[in-house]
């Protein structure tokens, strides 16, 4: 791993650890730096807020599955594998959620959500006489309704069983967007 690689986990994981004891919105850069041992002016040579380092963490933890090639063989696992890293990031995702930075989660998500369900619908659609105006409908009308369905599990103390919400996602959207 690259140097400047390392010094930007050492700063994430001083975050996290963060936290895992206070709302982000009250974390300085001070005490990020403080956690790792770092100084200020190394933060800032790789980040320009702690917003940014936030944003990092989600780009480059959360979502492994994302450097895999999500298909439409493959979508609903990777659906999973968020669910199942907000579950072993729970204190952290959670804090994000009800903190000033939820809308990094939700923008990092959305961003991916979108990215990933383009590329699911034009590989449905090589065979198929679909316009990209469709095409863009159909991503535009599952990436928040995703997302939501996300945020809804989380907002409710992440009590439902994971599989099962993305088992009724799937039974929701199966054929649908091959339909469209």
């Amino acid at each position: 791993m690259p140097y400047s690689d390392v010094t930007k986990q050492l700063m994430a994981e001083s975050l996290k650890k963060l936290m895992k004891k206070m709302p982000f919105n009250k974390i300085s850069i001070h005490n990020i730096v403080d956690g790792c041992g770092l100084t200020r002016q190394a933060f800032y040579y790789h980040f320009q807020d702690a917003y940014e380092l936030l944003g990092w963490i989600y780009s480059n933890e959360a979502l492994e599955y994302g450097r895999k090639e999500i298909n439409y063989k493959t979508w609903e696992a990777a659906y999973l594998e968020v669910f199942k890293y907000i579950e072993n990031n729970k204190i952290f995702c959670m804090n994000t959620l009800h903190s000033i930075g939820r809308g990094h989660l939700e923008r990092f998500l959305f961003a991916n959500t979108a990215a990933y369900l383009t590329n699911i619908v034009n590989e449905i659609g090589i065979d198929m006489n679909v316009t990209e105006e469709n095409k863009k409908f159909i991503v535009d009308f599952y990436t928040p309704a995703f997302i939501a369905v996300l945020a809804k599990w989380m907002e409710e103390g992440m009590k439902e069983e994971p599989l099962n919400i993305v088992k009724n996602v799937v039974a929701v959207m199966d054929g649908n967007v091959k339909k469209h």
